[in-house]
């Protein structure tokens, strides 16, 4: 009886079926994202020595921090902030993004040459002493040494599991921050955003410098006390708080952001082998 009256529901609401086709639609768009974004993480281990790699993931951020920020400022163009524009068509603005990285793409796929790099890398590892040759890797892996340790497992649990956590919260915060920016700040999310990606913009590479005198936990810690202080703090902002304030707190959350998300990706990886390096990115 079930089926007939769910299929009656549908005949009797035409949006119903919009609906399904946007679950849809966006079910395949985001399994495309998935399959072009762990490969295209997993070239910068790939071409970097592991030394580097809190720097090399601090350019990459940066890359994408420079990417939301057009979008952001196109959104204040399109004034996709204003409530009164809240159900407007986003068929414009999607092909224009959507345009800027098919051009991205072109260029990379002209410009990256990944065996050449790879290479290039390994040589440079052999040279220094950073990495071991392949034939060492494989001999280790014969012998079930290249596997974790209980230890090594137990901080790669850990680490992936602060991973879920905080990227739990930043998207739980932000996903209807542009409810909040409208209804309660009265401001349009759009520049408000812009704030904190310019902020991590700036700190990216600052940040990639400190994780390599410090060392990355101690960085990632002083993240996670910078965005939650943010966090805190602007639950308690309202239309009345001074503008200056506001933006002290939205750039201070974009630092503590790019402060983790720096560093998460490099430590998962260099707890693996160079064979491994696409494994456990898929696991990040």
């Amino acid at each position: 009886m079930a089926l007939p009256i769910l299929t009656d529901s549908f005949h009797a609401s035409p949006d119903a079926w919009k609906q399904v086709c946007f679950i849809i639609g966006l079910g395949i768009l985001l399994t495309a994202m998935g399959a072009y974004r762990s490969p295209a993480v997993a070239l910068m281990p790939d071409v970097t020595p592991k030394p580097l790699r809190s720097k090399a993931n601090a350019i990459i951020n940066l890359m994408g921090t420079i990417g939301g920020s057009l979008v952001l400022g196109l959104g204040i163009v399109l004034k996709t902030g204003k409530t009164a524009n809240t159900f407007m068509s986003y068929t414009g603005y999607f092909c224009i993004v959507g345009g800027i990285m098919l051009v991205c793409l072109c260029a990379f796929m002209l410009t990256v040459k990944e065996p050449r790099l790879v290479k290039k890398m390994e040589d440079e590892s052999r040279e220094f002493g950073i990495d071991e040759s392949e034939n060492d890797l494989d001999a280790k892996h014969e012998a079930g040494a290249g596997k974790l340790s209980r230890g090594e497992m137990t901080s790669l649990v850990l680490i992936l599991a602060s991973v879920v956590f905080w990227f739990f919260g930043y998207n739980a915060v932000t996903s209807k921050y542009s409810v909040y920016a409208g209804n309660v700040l009265n401001l349009d999310y759009n520049s408000t955003l812009l704030v904190a990606n310019i902020a991590a913009l700036i700190s990216y590479i600052p940040v990639g410098a400190v994780a390599s005198k410090i060392g990355r936990k101690k960085t990632i810690i002083a993240g996670v006390i910078m965005l939650g202080t943010a966090f805190t703090v602007a639950a308690f902002l309202d239309n009345g708080t001074p503008l200056p304030v506001m933006m002290v707190i939205f750039a201070l959350a974009g630092i503590g952001w790019a402060t983790i998300t720096v560093n998460s990706f490099p430590m998962v990886v260099e707890m693996c082998s160079g064979s491994d390096v696409g494994r456990y990115t898929g696991f990040y």
